[in-house]
C-alpha cells in the first residue's frame, strides 16, 4: 500500500460520512466569515429556526466593503454601510466573534487569521471567499465555498465535499535578485494557465518553496484557485511553527508541545502518489507581469505581448497589440494590497525600495494595510514616514481597489500595477485595466512611472 499525501492525511481525518458515488460529508474546524457572502446564509438559518452549530469555531471581520479613508465616520456608499451594519447585526443575534470596524484586529479576512493564530496545520478552513486558499500555507485544507454552503457549515459545521484529485509543484533551486513568491506563482500560472489545475488540490514543495517566509507561502497557496485547483498547501515545518508560536490564539504551553508532535506528522509520504506532477526550476523565473484578463496571461518583464488568437479579446480590452513591450509603459496608478500582499513582509520591502526616492508625478500610489495590526506595526517600525515621504498614500485596511469597492477605483480605460490576484475585466472598476505584479515590481513602477524592471534599481 503506497503512503499518503499531506492532503490525504488532512482530509481522511475530517471525513465523518462518506455519500456512495457522491460528496463526503466533511468537518470543518474554522469558519470565516464576512460581509459579502454571509448575509443570505443567516436568513436561511432564520427561516428554518436553527442556531449556529459552532459559533466558537466561527469567526468574523468586515473587509470587502470597508472604506480605506475615515473608517470613523459613517460608510458613504449606501450598499457597503447596509452589509458592514448587517454582518454586526447577525454576529450579534448568533453568538459570533466580529472583528468590525474599529476592532483592533479588524482587517482582510486572510490576513487576520494566520496573524492571530486561528489558522493552524491539519485544520480545514473554509470561508465563503475563492482566496481562502491562503491559509493552506499552514498546511491546513482551506477553500472558498458558497453562500449555501456558508449556511451549511453554520448550521452542522459540516460540508458536503467531493473529494480533489491531488497535485504537486515542485520549484527548486535560489530565487533571483528581485524575485518574490508573487513572481514565482504567476510564473506557474503562465506555464499551466488558469485551468490547469482544475479539480485538484495543489501541494507546493521543493527547495525554493522551502526557502520560503510564510507570508510569501501565503501568497503562493493564495493564487492557487487563479490556476482552477480547489486550493493549495504547503507541508508545515520549523518556519511554520516559528510564526505561530506566540499569536493571540495559538495553542500554549503544554498545548503547544502537544500541537507540534501532531503537527510534525504533517507531511507526504516519501511514497505518496500525486495525480498530476510539474517541476520547474527557479533560475527560470524573474520579475513577472500580466497583460491580459486573467492571471494565467503573463509574461517575464523583458518579454513582449505573446500573439496568438486567443488573445484578442483581451488585448482589445487592454489597449495592447502583440508583440508590444510593456517595460516602460506609462502607468498612472499602482495598487499595494489586498490578500496577496498587503502583510507586515511586503510594506517592509516596499519600504526598503523607496526610502529616499520620490514617486513619478503621474501615478497615485496607494498602500493598502491587510489588517489594523498590520497598520500599526507599519507605524511602529516608521514604514509609515518612509512612505508618505515617497508620495505614497497609506491607506486604513480593507480590500479596497483589488476589487474595486467604495472610492478605491481605477478610472475607465487607465493602467493599474496591482499586487492584487485578479486582472479580470472591470475588476479594479468599470473599464480599468489591471497589470499584476510583485510588490517591488509595483514600487518600482510607481517611482519611475513606468513599468520598470525592480532589478534596475536593487
Amino acid at each position: 500500500m503506497s503512503g499518503k499525501t499531506l492532503f490525504d492525511k488532512v482530509w481522511d481525518q475530517h471525513v465523518i460520512s462518506e455519500i456512495d458515488n457522491g460528496p463526503s460529508v466533511f468537518y470543518i474546524d474554522r469558519h470565516f466569515i464576512h460581509e459579502v457572502t454571509s448575509p443570505q446564509a443567516f436568513d436561511g438559518l432564520r427561516k428554518r429556526n436553527i442556531r449556529v452549530f459552532r459559533p466558537d469555531q466561527t469567526v468574523a471581520t468586515a473587509d470587502h466593503n470597508v472604506p480605506t479613508i475615515d473608517q470613523h465616520l459613517p460608510i458613504k456608499d449606501k450598499l457597503s454601510r447596509f452589509q458592514v451594519q448587517k454582518l454586526a447585526e447577525n454576529c450579534e443575534e448568533f453568538g459570533i466573534q466580529l472583528y468590525g470596524l474599529g476592532h483592533q484586529y479588524q482587517g482582510i479576512v486572510h490576513v487576520i487569521g494566520p496573524e492571530l493564530g486561528i489558522t493552524q496545520p491539519g485544520f480545514t478552513i473554509v470561508c465563503g471567499d475563492s482566496h481562502t486558499s491562503t491559509h493552506g500555507a499552514f498546511g491546513a485544507i482551506a477553500f472558498g465555498i458558497g453562500t449555501s454552503e456558508v449556511e451549511q457549515v453554520l448550521a452542522t459545521q459540516c460540508v458536503l465535499q467531493r473529494k480533489p484529485k491531488r497535485m504537486k509543484i515542485e520549484v527548486n533551486g535560489p530565487l533571483a535578485k528581485g524575485v518574490l513568491s508573487k513572481d514565482i506563482i504567476l510564473y506557474i500560472a503562465s506555464k499551466i494557465s488558469t485551468s490547469g489545475a482544475t479539480g485538484h488540490f495543489i501541494e507546493y514543495t521543493g527547495s525554493a518553496i522551502r526557502a520560503l517566509s510564510m507570508e510569501a507561502r501565503m501568497t503562493i497557496c493564495n493564487m492557487s484557485i487563479e490556476m482552477g485547483a480547489r486550493g493549495g498547501m504547503i507541508a508545515p515545518d520549523e518556519t511554520t511553527f516559528e510564526y505561530i508560536k506566540g499569536r493571540k490564539f495559538a495553542p500554549k504551553d503544554a498545548e503547544w508541545d502537544q500541537a507540534l508532535e501532531k503537527w510534525r506528522q504533517l507531511y507526504t509520504d516519501d511514497d505518496a502518489e500525486f495525480d498530476t506532477s510539474y517541476q520547474f526550476d527557479a533560475a527560470d523565473i524573474v520579475p513577472m507581469i500580466t497583460y491580459g484578463t486573467n492571471p494565467g496571461m503573463g509574461i517575464k518583464i523583458t518579454e513582449t505581448v505573446p500573439d496568438s488568437p486567443d488573445n484578442t479579446k483581451a488585448l482589445e480590452y487592454m489597449g495592447l497589440t502583440p508583440g508590444e513591450l510593456l517595460l516602460g509603459k506609462e502607468v498612472n496608478h499602482v495598487f499595494i494590497g489586498s490578500c496577496t500582499n498587503s502583510r507586515i513582509e511586503d510594506l517592509r520591502l516596499v519600504a526598503s525600495l523607496v526610502q529616499g526616492k520620490q514617486k513619478a508625478d503621474n501615478v497615485q500610489a496607494m498602500v493598502i494595510p491587510g489588517s489594523k495590526q498590520v497598520e500599526q506595526q507599519a507605524k511602529q517600525e516608521g514604514l509609515d514616514k518612509i512612505l508618505e515621504e515617497a508620495g505614497f498614500h497609506l491607506r486604513q485596511p480593507g480590500c479596497s481597489a483589488c476589487l474595486g469597492m467604495n472610492e478605491d477605483k481605477v478610472p475607465a480605460g487607465e493602467y493599474c500595477v496591482s499586487t492584487s490576484n485578479r486582472n479580470f475585466e472591470g475588476r479594479q472598476g468599470p473599464g480599468a485595466r489591471t497589470i499584476l505584479a510583485s510588490p517591488l515590481t509595483a514600487a518600482a513602477t510607481a517611482i519611475t512611472g513606468r513599468i520598470t524592471d525592480v532589478r534596475e534599481l536593487i
